[in-house]
This record gives structure tokens, C-alpha cells and sequence, in this order.
């Protein structure tokens, strides 16, 4: 294969494993450690088993309260408006969304600022939506809807 396809097939350097080499020398040791964050315990980048059964919890969250407004019928589509008012209030204002809070997850803005915001928070959301930015993510494990709006989910305890 000729020099210039093999540099764009094989991927950016960011898609590399933590301890993976590109054979710059920049290879990290663990996920987050390119922004500062430590290998483990609080503050360190969150796992994407508790991100992925935090986010369950709040889907199931959504569509209860959606329930109680739609009863007797089913919630149907009032679930999804629910979770994005639920999401983007609580990550804007808190940093966590009752599902992060119970997994001891918190997300956190990469330029040090206390608190997310609502427009991070709502391009967050209407970025997980779709669902693929949700399930990729780079060598930091920071999925694409946290790479657009400069946040990552971090542990708390």
C-alpha cells in the first residue's frame, strides 16, 4: 500500500489504545492522562459500564415521570422530552443526572469551569440523541457528544 493511504486508513492518532505507541513517543498509559486527569478514583475518567448503565437509569427515570403526566395511556414520545429536560437541567446546572449521581459520575468541563451550563448541556443531549456519538469515543474515553461540548464524565468516588 502506497505511504499517503496507509497514514489516513490507519486512524488518527487520538483512536489509540491507552499505552499503544504511534511510534511518536505520546503514547499515553491510561485514559485521561493527555488531559490531566489520574488513573483512578475520583476525578478520573468514568467507565463505560457506569456511563452505560447510568444512562439506563435515566431512561427508565424519564419514562416515569412521563408516566405520571400520560396516565392511563403508555408515555409514547413524552419520555424523550422528558429525559432532554431532565439531562440538559440537571448536567447545566448540576453536573449530573440522577443516573450519574447514583454511579458516582459527574460531568465536567475540560477548561477547569465549575459548572457546565445550558448550552453544553443541550448539545450534550441533542448529540447523544442520535446515538452514534454516544458510542464513539477516542483513546481518553470521551465519546463525540463530550468532545463537541469540551466535557468529559469523570468518577467521584
Amino acid at each position: 500500500m502506497s505511504r499517503w493511504t496507509g497514514s489516513w486508513l490507519s486512524g488518527p492518532r487520538a483512536a489509540l489504545e491507552p499505552g499503544a505507541d504511534s511510534g511518536d513517543g505520546t503514547g499515553q498509559r491510561w485514559k485521561g492522562e493527555r488531559l490531566g486527569l489520574p488513573q483512578s478514583g475520583p476525578g478520573s475518567v468514568a467507565s463505560t459500564g457506569r456511563r452505560a448503565f447510568a444512562i439506563l437509569l435515566d431512561f427508565v427515570l424519564s419514562g416515569g415521570v412521563a408516566a405520571v403526566f400520560t396516565q392511563p395511556e403508555l408515555p409514547k414520545n413524552w419520555s424523550l422530552l422528558a429525559w432532554f429536560t431532565i439531562t440538559i437541567v440537571a448536567v447545566g446546572f448540576f453536573g449530573f443526572t440522577p443516573g450519574h449521581a447514583l454511579f458516582g459520575l459527574r460531568v465536567a468541563r475540560l477548561d477547569g469551569a465549575g459548572v457546565v451550563g445550558l448550552p453544553r448541556a443541550a448539545l450534550r443531549t441533542l448529540l447523544i440523541f442520535p446515538i452514534i456519538p454516544a458510542v464513539v469515543w477516542d483513546a481518553d474515553g470521551r465519546c463525540l457528544h463530550d468532545k463537541a461540548a469540551g466535557t468529559v464524565v469523570v468518577r467521584v468516588r
